[in-house]
């Protein structure tokens, strides 16, 4: 059985891609610190351990995927700091492009991206999320 950590590469366009088994971007992160969102978006995952981007809050989602990470996390019992999209229209379109993936809630550990709901969702039930969260503490 392979482990969360073993990675292919494929050809995406132009561009070598890495991904590891969960078909998260290992390698060719979108993120532009020039632009302004992008940097503050950089800042918030540097400044916590685990951070979701997610539509809502974690008390009030907006959405079912949303509402599934916060389970996961809590099933975890891991603090993490969370960020409505829904309350900053620039924030819902520019995480999208800064992590180069096209839906939200976004899980970000020790400032690398996880991955959305259908991935994390996965990764807790072969027990490799909370592998992952654990290096993040």
């Amino acid at each position: 059985q392979k482990t969360a950590y073993e990675i292919c590469a494929c050809l995406v366009g132009s561009e070598m891609c890495i991904r590891d088994r969960y078909q998260r971007r290992v390698r060719g992160f979108a993120a532009d610190l020039s632009k302004p969102k992008h940097a503050e978006i950089a800042a918030a995952i540097k400044a916590k351990d685990v951070v979701l981007f997610m539509k809502g809050t974690p008390d009030a989602p907006q959405c079912g995927f949303s509402a599934g990470m916060v389970q996961i996390l809590k099933a975890e019992d891991v603090e993490f700091d969370a960020h409505n999209v829904l309350a900053d229209e620039e924030l819902r379109n520019e995480i999208k492009d800064f992590s180069d993936w096209p839906t939200i809630p976004q899980l970000y550990v020790k400032g690398e991206f996880v991955g959305g709901f259908d991935i994390c969702k996965q990764m807790f039930i072969d027990g490799d999320l909370s592998k992952t969260l654990k290096e993040g503490e």
